[in-house]
């Protein structure tokens, strides 16, 4: 017998050098230093020059601690958005920032200090800020160098920092255009207050937990009425704040609430082993025949905590238990009726009721009359219908009280803690011991139920319940710093108003000539509008992505106070006024305003020196005359200033405003998103943006929060060590980011997966092309009909992706490219075609054919995966065109216009996968050794379409489905089972004429 000849030299194999392991940890950074090496960045931007201008602002994050997974989604959402749209065409720069003052940073600088048990107020303050300065230039020099290696293309060696002192400068300016304006007033209002920190803080920097709090009722004794029955009763309170009733001044009752009189009788149950004794007493714990005034719908409520209340303070060791009744707190004793007319009161029948503080025999502040006052916002929703007003520490007791003439008394200190001087809690509040008893506000045992203000209110009679367990748990604001709990105290601050109709504005005298580009900038407003109405009417003109951050940020609009700008601190910029200590009036001197703002852009906040009040006034102002203000600017007023100072200075030509979009979390609606819309807003009367995209939180695997306690945390820069900087953007730019995701190894896995289908995709093209070249091409027209449809799918890729850009999202582009690679390509067109590619002669027309569409999809799909794979696609580009530059240099692809029958194509497709369901299993069984073996009968019958082709089987018929081996011999060559191949091993006549060629050239 004859040996058969050896034909596996004659095929014509992929050949690149492209590996199939990617090594990315190692590669990556070797691309990384070459781009900077080369100066890509600038390389782009010279490219671009000129062309339609895309501007993404940066957020900035904060200039403390490593880069972390919400880091790194953000910046590659940002970079993806930026990469994007240059490869449209666009010149879209990328100046990334940091914010570098405020509490945080300060907060760790003091903590060397308190390690050493040294104060920082001794260290002189240009020196503390110094060390503020260069710990928050560590962290951006650290983060830095992290982002970068996640692949993210920026101007690195020129940020913008809040720090600068032309940021400093700038900000000042923007500071400045409010006073100008009068924009500005100095208020005494309840703000958030850190006690641990002893600084305002603004909602943005607050979150909220649940805890359990002492929750007290206290009954406040009325003494004056114009209604008859209410003098002698007691209107009770109801609160989850002891510490404020010290300084209450008035009560507040809801005009449209029912109230009623009423008396409590109690059952005092003793357990004997003889059985049980009940006797109805009045408990001495709420006093014998008082009558409370209460909401009638808290009736209930009120009665339960009092007999919770009896039932913890007593001593359950003689089997005594308090029961009070809803039938017998409803009656009372002889002719009483709490539903006559007599007994039963509407709100607004209470105007003129003045009750008397319990502790009113101290005398002094607390001998003075407690009038009931209307507040529309008392409901019936918990507590006793009626509400205790403390004006120092809280917002609606602020404003009631202020509208009657009601002011603060500014008895806690800033660390939360009652002055010594206070007359109920003061100094000479001594414990048993002879000792001054602990008077902070947020310390437990201060309000406790066994606490000094419980047992004082106690010892008077006034306290009618006092509970504190798991059954009064409710949500309450802490600093998310220092996570201790934040309290409304009224301290002086500075504000701006947010419902002050503002005359037109232009702020040129204000501005240096430093900051020129600004001065153009002042609006001209068309009628006076609040700042309120300005920021509605701009939020309506903006893009939200996704559309219901509209209403999410318009609603905090709506409902927000007046914007407090001053805080407490040392590291920051200074609110830069001087106050006229007679009038009380701050000073509006342009002269003066520019000596303040060059002072500023010379020597950063430490221009702002009292040693420098003369010089900075001028020879017109005796510094005598003047308060320096010590305050600094609240950071998120900082961050609002960035439009400006960053988009607007010309420090970065490259840059314009408005920007087309800012991008961060969803947080940031009460961030940096509302703080950039406010000050722009009242500085400019526009937004500084003309679209706004969120992203939600990334949770663990199993939908938990992460955390280091839990360790579920996902840490990016061992992911990149180990994983590659490209798995993570491919993560990123795949998770539904709008919406709170998850990550973990899992997830990580199934990506690593998606990412080795997308590189082996590439690698296939890069082998298949080799040696390809122009004259190889083949016109579309005269393709064949699969390379037309392909192209047909190409075109719609394209503007599946045009318009994912256009929607930013990059979750629907990613998965349409990975798609049409794996199910388009990978499975279906490159599946076909190997046998034409491997085995048709060179020339031949369905090979060039082929070979062409494959050099089409290659540079559509290497621009396309660009910005998403950003080291991977350069790695794919360098392999084919070693000499031709960087792929991110490139601009969107021009996609052939090819119409194909894509319905036809449709019922192609269908009955392929039938059939190759139908041909796996006979694989699985080892009936036959690959679909080339398997003899196809198939019921669809389509004009043109060669089954046998598509479907990479022996030889196919018409007729109901069926699957058999073939008996055909196999091609030495192509190993297809056809009739006219003789025996195995011989040619069939396309390898045969093939081969022969060959031979002849050989």
């Amino acid at each position: 017998m004859t040996e058969k000849r050896d034909y596996r030299d004659t095929v014509f194999l992929p050949k690149t050098d492209f590996p199939m392991k990617a090594g990315l940890p190692a590669k990556e950074p070797r691309i990384a230093a070459r781009w900077e090496e080369e100066g890509l960045y600038q390389q782009i931007r010279a490219a671009r020059e000129g062309r339609e201008k895309f501007i993404l602002h940066d957020g900035p994050p904060y200039a403390n601690g490593d880069m972390h997974i919400g880091h790194a989604l953000n910046h590659i959402l940002k970079d993806m958005v930026c990469r994007s749209q240059s490869l449209l065409g666009k010149d879209a720069p990328y100046v990334p920032g940091w914010d570098c003052h405020g509490l945080p940073i300060e907060w760790k600088v003091e903590e060397k200090y308190r390690k050493k048990k040294q104060n920082k107020d001794e260290v002189p303050p240009r020196e503390f800020r110094q060390e503020c300065r260069d710990y928050a230039q560590h962290w951006v020099d650290t983060q830095r160098s992290q982002l970068k290696r996640l692949g993210i293309s920026g101007d690195w060696d020129n940020p913008y920092l809040t720090m600068q002192f032309d940021s400093e400068a700038g900000i000042v300016t923007e500071l400045l255009k409010f006073a100008e304006s009068g924009q500005l007033y100095r208020g005494a209002k309840p703000v958030m207050w850190s006690p641990v920190e002893k600084t305002a803080l603004a909602e943005a920097e607050v979150e909220y937990e649940d805890i359990t709090s002492t929750q007290i009722d206290v009954a406040f004794e009325i003494v004056e009425s114009p209604i008859e029955a209410l003098k002698g009763a007691y209107a009770v309170i109801w609160t989850t704040t002891p510490w404020t009733i010290p300084v209450n001044q008035a009560l507040a009752y809801g005009p449209e609430v029912d109230y009623l009189l009423v008396r409590l009788r109690i059952s005092e149950t003793t357990q004997h082993l003889a059985g049980t004794t009940s006797t109805n007493v009045m408990s001495g714990y709420v006093s014998d025949g008082r009558v409370f005034l209460v909401a009638r719908d808290r009736i209930r409520e009120f009665a339960s905590r009092i007999e919770a209340s009896l039932n913890a303070a007593s001593d359950r060791t003689d089997g005594k238990t308090f029961t009070v009744t809803a039938e017998d707190y409803y009656r009372e004793v002889g002719d009483f009726d709490p539903y006559d007319s007599r007994y039963s009161h509407s709100g607004k029948s209470l105007a003129g009721t003045v009750a008397r503080h319990p502790m009113h025999h101290l005398g002094g502040f607390y001998a003075e009359p407690r009038p009931l006052l209307p507040g529309d916002f008392v409901t019936t929703d918990s507590g006793t219908g009626l509400v205790h007003m403390a004006p120092d520490h809280g917002e609606d007791d602020f404003d009631l009280c202020k509208a009657h003439g009601i002011g603060p008394k500014f008895v806690v200190d800033a660390g939360g803690v009652y002055k010594d001087d206070w007359l109920w809690l003061g100094a000479d509040d001594l414990d048993d011991e002879g000792k001054p008893r602990r008077r902070s506000v947020i310390n437990p045992g201060f309000n406790a139920p066994d606490g000094p203000i419980c047992s004082d209110l106690r010892a008077v009679g006034a306290l009618l319940s006092a509970r504190n367990d798991e059954t009064t748990r409710h949500s309450y604001p802490h600093s998310w710093r220092s996570k201790a709990k934040v309290i409304y105290r009224c301290t002086p601050q500075w504000f701006v108003p947010m419902d002050k109709p503002v005359k037109p504005f232009d702020f040129p005298t204000a501005v240096p000539d430093a900051l020129g580009a600004a001065v153009a900038l002042g609006v001209q407003a068309d009628h006076t509008a609040t700042l309120r109405e300005t920021a509605l009417a701009e939020i309506e003109k903006t893009r939200f992505v996704p559309a219901k951050g509209q209403n999410r940020i318009r609603s905090m609009v709506e409902g927000r106070p007046d914007w407090v700008l001053s805080r407490q601190r040392a590291w920051g910029v200074p609110i830069t006024l001087f106050v006229d200590r007679k009038s009380g009036e701050y000073l509006v001197d342009p002269q003066v305003n520019r000596r303040i703002i060059e002072a500023i852009r010379t020597e950063g906040v430490d221009g702002w020196d009292p040693d420098s009040a003369a010089q900075l006034l001028g020879p017109d102002y005796n510094p005598d005359d003047y308060e320096m203000v010590k305050d600094i600017l609240d950071v998120w007023f900082d961050s609002g200033c960035t439009h400006a100072f960053v988009l607007e200075s010309g420090r970065w030509p490259d840059l314009q405003s408005p920007a087309d979009l800012y991008l961060e979390g969803s947080d940031q609606h009460r961030g940096w998103f509302q703080s950039s819309l406010l000050e722009s807003c009242a500085t400019r009367g526009r937004a500084p943006y003309k679209a706004v995209l969120t992203h939600g939180f990334t949770m663990a695997a199993d939908g938990r929060k992460m955390s280091k306690s839990l360790g579920n945390s996902i840490d990016p820069l061992k992911v990149m060590e180990e994983f590659g900087a490209d798995i993570i953007r491919l993560w990123a730019l795949s998770v539904d980011f709008t919406e709170d995701h998850r990550i973990g190894p899992e997830i990580l896995k199934g990506v690593g997966d998606s990412y080795r289908k997308l590189r082996n995709t590439f690698r296939y093209m890069l082998g298949a092309l080799d040696g390809f070249s122009d004259d190889e091409k083949v016109e579309v027209a005269d393709m064949p009909e699969l390379e037309r449809y392909v192209l047909a799918l190409l075109g719609e890729l394209d503007g599946k992706l045009r318009q994912a850009i256009a929607d930013f999202d990059f979750n629907a582009y990613t998965r349409a490219l990975t798609d049409f690679a794996n199910e388009d390509l990978s499975a279906f067109f490159f599946d076909i075609r190997k046998d034409r590619l491997y085995c048709d002669a060179p020339d031949g027309l369905e090979r060039r054919a082929y070979r062409t569409v494959l050099d089409v999809l290659f540079h559509a799909l290497v621009r396309y995966a660009a910005p998403v794979l950003v080291f991977t696609a350069e790695e794919v580009w360098g392999t084919r065109y070693p000499t031709s530059g960087s792929v991110h240099l490139l601009e969107w692809p021009e996609v052939p216009a090819v119409e194909a029958d894509m319905a036809r194509w449709e019922t192609i497709r269908e009955t392929r996968a039938e059939a190759l369901e139908r041909i796996e299993p006979l694989r699985r069984e080892k009936v036959i050794g690959s679909s080339l073996q398997a003899e196809v009968t198939v019921p669809t019958e389509i004009e043109g379409v060669d089954w046998a082709e598509l479907f990479i089987s022996s030889t196919v018929h018409h007729g109901d489905w069926a699957v058999t081996k073939s008996d055909h011999h196999k091609c030495g060559r192509c190993w297809r089972h056809l009739p006219e191949v003789a025996e195995d091993g011989d040619l069939c006549g396309r390898c045969e004429t093939v081969v022969a060629r060959m031979d002849e050239k050989a």
